[in-house]
């Protein structure tokens, strides 16, 4: 497979699996347009690559930088803004679940407390409070594993241990 070749396949499968994970799909192709390049690129070069507007083009590089995937960056002499992508996945990877924590389960966490506080009584009452506590501690759960996870790094021994994996 040509290089050209497998680049495009690879922003039309992050495309793909982004709209998937809840992300907007030219957006995910945006990023992973900048992932793949070896340069840094010009909002013309992201529209001419992917055949978007440019509207859509500076609204998705405005939210790729929003999620701090993706920096501006200029060159002397050129008045053009171009672009570069974090190509540290693993730093990627801790960006986006910062993001979807503040996004998702930040305000998924402060409506069902507020679900919680059921007035009235009885079976069907404790039947709801009982699943939303339950729903409550998952998410919880799931919350503190991203976060022990996304920390592992600043340990100096699971430090070793994904440098290894990297």
């Amino acid at each position: 497979m040509e290089l050209k070749e497998a680049r495009q396949e690879f922003v039309q499968l992050w495309g793909n699996f982004g709209s998937q994970w809840g992300i907007n799909k030219t957006m995910a192709q945006v990023h992973a347009l900048l992932l793949t390049s070896e340069d840094a690129l010009s909002t013309d070069d992201i529209m001419e690559h992917l055949a978007i507007s440019r509207g859509g083009a500076n609204m998705n590089l405005r939210e790729l930088m929003v999620w701090n995937l993706v920096y501006k960056t200029s060159f002397p002499g050129d008045r053009k803004e171009f672009f570069v992508a974090e190509k540290d996945m693993w730093e990627v990877a801790k960006r986006i679940t910062r993001e979807r924590k503040r996004r998702e389960i930040e305000p998924l966490m402060l409506h069902l407390n507020r679900l919680k506080n059921v007035e009235e009584k009885g079976v069907h009452a404790d039947n709801f409070t009982g699943m939303v506590n339950d729903i409550e501690r998952l998410v919880g759960r799931m919350d503190k594993a991203s976060e022990t996870l996304m920390k592992m790094e600043e340990n100096a021994f699971f430090g070793a241990f994904l440098r290894l994996l990297k």
